[in-house]
């Protein structure tokens, strides 16, 4: 029974070590933007959060939210708003993580696209309120 427990304690503790990891390498994204610029120059921006939450504003400024996980080395988004195909969209990250780093992905539907990583989360302004006449 003892070495049952140890081995169980064991496990848990690589898979803590193992998690642990991998959050490391997405770390230089918590508090600051990761864009993505499109070939046609557009761009979306990301940010993920520490929790799993990532927000976001797409090519055509649309407000976009969802979660975020690490898996096989690769950060995977899964959007919940707006609502979309339950899939998840994974792309590699930088081995070397840190403000400026450059690198070339596919988005979901394999357009060629580069991201890169941004000091700070500059949200977008909202459009200034009309007044009706």
């Amino acid at each position: 029974m003892l070495i049952r427990t140890a081995l169980a304690a064991a496990v848990s503790l690589a898979a803590l070590n193992a998690q642990a990891s991998e959050l490391s390498r997405v770390a230089a994204a918590f508090g600051n933007t990761v864009m993505s610029i499109y070939p046609d120059g557009r761009t979306q921006k990301i940010w993920l959060h520490p929790d799993g939450v990532w927000e976001g504003v797409g090519r055509n400024g649309q407000a976009l939210a969802g979660k975020w996980t690490m898996k096989n080395e690769k950060v995977c988004l899964r959007q919940t708003k707006p609502p979309t195909l339950p899939f998840s969209y994974c792309t590699g990250f930088p081995d070397d993580p840190h403000i400026g780093v450059t690198w070339t992905s596919k988005d979901f539907s394999g357009t060629p696209i580069r991201l890169t990583v941004l000091k700070g989360m500059p949200q977008p302004q909202s459009p200034a309120p009309t007044t009706a006449r």
